[in-house]
């Protein structure tokens, strides 16, 4: 493992903003995104960092962006530390694995959620409305049912708290119905490529978000794609409808709080040795199990430099 990394700064550049995992800098006519060890639960960053979850987020991004560029453009140019400004070479060792290099776009404010299966939120709002995000569903699903069709439900995308659940109507109306029309028809191809991909790895996607840009007039797919903290990953030989699923997410983290009965205010508590350690794990198992390989050391996987 790598020495965890939770706060990054390089005056040499421009920092355009710092989220709760995710520094990114100006590189002109690009963005440094540098993801970070930091993991935040409820909407509060930890004060621990996760040892290698940063390097998961972004090069499984990275493996899932070559692997759709069929389906759609994305912002990827590299995660090479070649690639890096000269001035920021003397740091290549801290940043290697956990920078992406890529396009700026014009974001769209919304995030684009699509559902396999009655989980989370989702199984919230149908045990009070008998639909997800407007969306009738048959009665009697049980939790973490597989539905019947993937559900595209997009979502507010919030500077702070909890994003809010949107009708596709109203998603269109701040976006546009075609352009609207457009990102949900991607990000359904998205979800059906990557949830056949993972069941061939003993994976099922129970859910996912994407965030599309525009570069140009050009739909784009950014941000993190297809990761722990943007989807919920089950394995498949323990599924079982009608509860709660094991999962490779930060779930492991939610469920220890809520164990310890924290409040959900800042300051948020550490997090036990073992926690962190178990939560690492789940993190490198994920990495493993969808590509196929262990989380690489010093080396970047091939044809991810653009």
């Amino acid at each position: 493992m790598r020495p965890v990394v939770t706060e990054t700064d390089y005056p040499e550049l421009t920092r355009l903003s710092r989220g709760k995992v995710r520094d990114i800098y100006d590189l002109g006519e690009d963005l440094l995104i540098v993801v970070t060890d930091r993991i935040s639960a409820f909407d509060v960053v930890l004060p621990n960092g996760i040892p290698d979850k940063g390097r998961v987020l972004n090069l499984l991004s990275a493996f899932w962006l070559e692997r759709t560029r069929d389906i759609v453009a994305n912002h990827l140019r590299s995660v090479d530390v070649r690639d890096l400004p000269s001035s920021l070479r003397p740091r290549a060792a801290e940043l290697d694995g956990r920078f992406t290099i890529a396009r700026k776009a014009r974001m769209l404010p919304i995030e684009c959620v699509v559902r396999g299966y009655l989980s989370g939120s989702g199984y919230r709002d149908y045990l009070r409305t008998g639909t997800v995000c407007g969306v009738p569903l048959p009665p009697g699903l049980r939790e973490s049912d597989r539905l019947p069709e993937p559900l595209f439900t997009p979502s507010t995308k919030a500077g702070a708290g909890h994003d809010e659940n949107l009708s596709f109507d109203a998603a269109a109306a701040l976006i546009g119905r075609d352009l609207a029309e457009r990102v949900r028809d991607l990000s359904v191809a998205l979800y059906r490529f990557a949830a056949d991909y993972a069941l061939e790895r003993g994976i099922l996607l129970a859910d996912t978000k994407f965030e599309f840009g525009l570069v140009g007039d050009e739909v784009t797919l950014c941000d993190e794609v297809l990761t722990p903290d943007s989807s919920r990953f089950w394995p498949a030989d323990q599924y079982e409808p009608g509860r709660p699923q094991p999962s490779f997410d930060k779930q492991y983290v939610r469920d220890y709080l809520e164990s310890i009965g924290w409040s959900k205010e800042p300051p948020a508590p550490a997090l036990p040795d073992d926690v962190v350690r178990n939560t690492s794990d789940r993190y490198r198992e994920a990495f493993l199990r969808l590509t196929g390989t262990p989380l690489p050391d010093g080396r970047i996987l091939e044809g991810q430099k653009q």
